[in-house]
């Protein structure tokens, strides 16, 4: 709200009389520099926390029409070496293929879906695939889908 100051009536000269001036005086904090270094910060931030995580490499096979999987599943990774030491990945943990069914059980006992998601590497073959698929089975997965790339854009 603006002030008004008045003007002293002074009796020097000067047939005019003075009116009273109006300030204002400006209260507000300036936001854009605090806006600046915010969006600053949610760049650096974008950028860096892709590099930040690192998962399992395996080569997946592509398929030509793919739907992205947005929520928190239950993933089952076979990688390439499950061939020699028969190890699969339930989400980061490295589970020995006899202790699967009972791993997937555990993991299983609280969710309302019963599905979960098996990323196999492209050179494994189909029975490791149904093999692996089995032991979900026997784990209480009422659902299984498979994961593949997208293809890419040409």
């Amino acid at each position: 709200m603006p002030k008004i100051q008045p003007i002293e009536a002074g009796g020097g000269g000067g047939g005019r009389a003075r009116t009273r001036r109006i300030v204002s005086t400006l209260n507000e904090i300036n936001v854009v520099p605090l806006v600046d270094v915010m969006l600053v910060l949610l760049i650096i931030f974008m950028v860096t926390a892709p590099m930040m995580q690192r998962g399992l490499d395996v080569n997946l096979p592509q398929a030509r029409r793919a739907q992205e999987i947005n929520d928190q599943r239950l993933f089952v990774t076979v990688p390439l070496t499950f061939r020699k030491d028969r190890k699969v990945h339930l989400g980061q943990d490295a589970v020995p293929f006899e202790f699967l069914a009972e791993r997937v059980r555990q993991a299983m006992r609280w969710r309302s879906e019963k599905q979960a998601f098996l990323q196999i590497d492209a050179a494994l073959g189909v029975q490791d695939m149904i093999d692996v698929m089995d032991k979900l089975k026997e784990g209480g997965v009422d659902k299984v889908g498979i994961v593949a790339k997208f293809p890419e854009t040409r």
